[in-house]
């Protein structure tokens, strides 16, 4: 027996989620104590409480993963049966694309206080508001897009490149902040934000960059030809 052969390293994507698995479970053990505070009403079905707080959102957006994981289960298997090439990226890339980003745009859309009282305000000076927004805040901007640049280019090859997803993050970021200033949701729109959105999505792109879809990489979304039999 050869005691010098190496033992095998587990594959990327393995180790991969298994992070991912781990760090997911760590979050969800340090917020259990305030997601749980919004589960009586969100079960009851309450607006107030649930879908007008942090915890009450991001507790249903937990709670919709397995359905989300079903919905992706049949648009691949609907699309492998169709002979559709890169079946489960496309339909996890469509999906994760929805389910990782409406949840956000619903907590910064949401009103404040003083919503439909008081005016818009704005903020255009570059990195003045920071220290404002504190660790806690710059997290919560930097995950607005994040889905977006994760797995926009991998659905579509036309914004599969880092300026690309730059523009695409602060163009939508924009979007938001001027809905915010038209609507009077007592929110401040600042520059800022868009930085930090548009940021998120750059490094959440760059994270998933080798499973980008672009022309080359990517097979045909059109069926794959069934090959005639001979006699």
């Amino acid at each position: 027996m050869n005691h010098d052969t190496p033992l095998s390293v587990p594959p990327r994507r393995i180790v991969l989620l298994a992070l991912t698995v781990l760090c997911l479970a760590s979050a969800l053990f340090a917020l259990r104590r305030p997601l749980m505070m919004s589960a009586p009403r969100c079960l009851a079905g309450q607006w107030h409480g649930c879908l007008d707080t942090f915890n009450g959102v991001v507790l249903l957006a937990l709670a919709a993963l397995p359905l989300s994981a079903l919905v992706v289960w049949a648009l691949a298997r609907r699309r492998r049966a169709a002979g559709a090439g890169a079946a489960w990226r496309r339909s996890l890339a469509e999906v994760g694309l929805v389910h990782g980003t409406v949840p956000f745009l619903w907590l910064t859309l949401m009103p404040g206080a003083g919503a439909g009282t008081v005016p818009g305000r704005v903020s255009l000076v570059p990195l003045r508001d920071l220290v404002a927004m504190g660790p806690l805040g710059i997290a919560g901007n930097l995950l607005v897009f994040a889905a977006l640049g994760a797995f926009a280019p991998m659905r579509f090859a036309a914004v599969a490149s880092v300026p690309r997803i730059l523009a695409l993050g602060a163009g939508c970021s924009v979007l938001v902040e001027t809905a915010q200033y038209v609507l009077w949701l007592d929110r401040v729109s600042s520059v800022d934000d868009v930085l930090v959105n548009a940021t998120g999505a750059l490094l959440a792109a760059l994270a998933t960059r080798r499973w980008w879809r672009t022309g080359a990489a990517v097979p045909s979304d059109r069926p794959r030809p069934v090959p005639a039999r001979t006699a």
